[in-house]
């Protein structure tokens, strides 16, 4: 079935999705996307199920044509919520002009959600018939699916391949691989004592946290695309007093997932030899999402989207990103894993987000096509 896309209703659907403040810390937010989205897959004839993982969390949604399956076809990736804290809306609801939409969330990733919803309306009744097909709503990825990770990877074990409907670049790129990222919070602790008279008797967690800094600096490795960056650091109270507190959060990034696993074991060894005596550090990996890397199957996958990309005559390629999604945990599970079916856009995470409306119809039409020859 061609795709019928009245690009006026697809953006007034779009502007009700964007105009909706859902920052991962405002879960009643992410709870309204949940909301309007419900009856949307309902009126498509799929069935929709909710999940709430955490309080502090909003819901997830799990949207299948199936709901008695146990094995899916094709799970769809996506989320719900934004980087963006409450208030945002109020300040820059979505706009758009003849060759951009504007707004929080925009690309990242309401139209990838609402594109996919459009892709499985492009499916014939005897080809939702032979699928089995989950479409997988996180409320959490812009905190590394703190709470929604272990939901992800159930549903995702059960699924043959996985496509994210995340942002394709403005080059037209598609995904095909994604570095893996943590991020550490390390606690430094020493002795507070009075700078002028009691100098000898302090440890200052500042030259500790300071030494740290040039060792993870000596850490970055370029040539395999490991790096890291001493990003935020807070410490003291007064310039009379030796600092017994200090603290650092640093940003790692790693094709490697075994190099990232022994710079974690490298960390912590640091903090059992302290570089000043008598200091003491925490390391605290708060996050981690392994790297996102092809398989042999992952390949096959590719050759197929490729094909059906040059039968649409898109301009296309196969892009290596830096940033992650929630495709590096279920690429890590060996299941064959692309990414970057949304409509093309940039500006991520800032007030310059934009989608491209020329690439709407073209990638919903993409997606709806890789579908079918699943």
């Amino acid at each position: 079935m061609a795709l019928n896309l009245d690009l006026d209703t697809y953006l007034n659907q779009l502007k009700q999705l964007v105009n909706i403040d859902c920052g991962t810390r405002t879960p009643s937010g992410v709870a309204k996307i949940a909301d309007v989205l419900t009856p949307m897959f309902e009126q498509i004839g799929f069935h929709v199920e909710r999940f709430q993982l955490h309080n502090d969390a909003g819901p997830c949604l799990k949207i299948t044509n199936k709901p008695d399956a146990q094995f899916y076809d094709v799970m769809l990736s996506g989320h719900m919520d934004t980087v963006f804290p409450e208030g945002t809306v109020a300040n820059r609801p979505m706009t758009y002009d003849d060759e951009k939409a504007y707004g929080p969330g925009v690309t990242d990733m309401k139209s990838g959600i609402l594109s996919a919803w459009y892709a499985l309306q492009a499916m014939t009744l005897e080809e939702l018939d032979r699928l089995s097909i989950v479409v997988a709503l996180n409320c959490d990825e812009e905190i590394g699916s703190l709470y929604s990770r272990e939901w992800l990877e159930t549903i995702a074990r059960q699924s043959r391949q996985v496509l994210v409907c995340e942002a394709s670049r403005p080059t037209g790129n598609l995904i095909r691989s994604r570095k893996g990222n943590a991020k550490y919070e390390l606690e430094f602790h020493g002795v507070a004592s009075h700078a002028g008279s009691a100098l000898a008797d302090g440890i200052s967690a500042i030259y500790e946290l300071s030494h740290w800094s040039l060792a993870i600096k000596d850490m970055v490795n370029l040539s395999t695309g490991t790096t890291m960056n001493v990003g935020v650091i807070e410490g003291g109270m007064a310039v009379n007093v030796v600092p017994d507190y200090a603290k650092a959060i640093v940003d790692l990034r790693f094709w490697n997932t075994e190099e990232a696993e022994a710079i974690d074991k490298t960390l912590r060894e640091m903090a059992e030899n302290p570089f000043e005596k008598g200091a003491s550090v925490t390391v605290n990996r708060v996050t981690f999402k392994p790297s996102m890397q092809p398989t042999a199957d992952t390949e096959a996958l590719i050759k197929l989207v490729s094909e059906e990309a040059e039968k649409l005559e898109l301009t296309y390629g196969w892009e290596d990103a830096g940033g992650g999604s929630d495709g590096n945990f279920t690429a890590a599970l060996g299941i064959p894993t692309l990414d970057g079916f949304g409509p093309m856009g940039a500006g991520f995470h800032s007030d310059k987000e934009y989608l491209l409306i020329h690439s709407i119809q073209p990638r919903i039409q993409l997606l709806a096509n890789v579908l079918k020859r699943i």
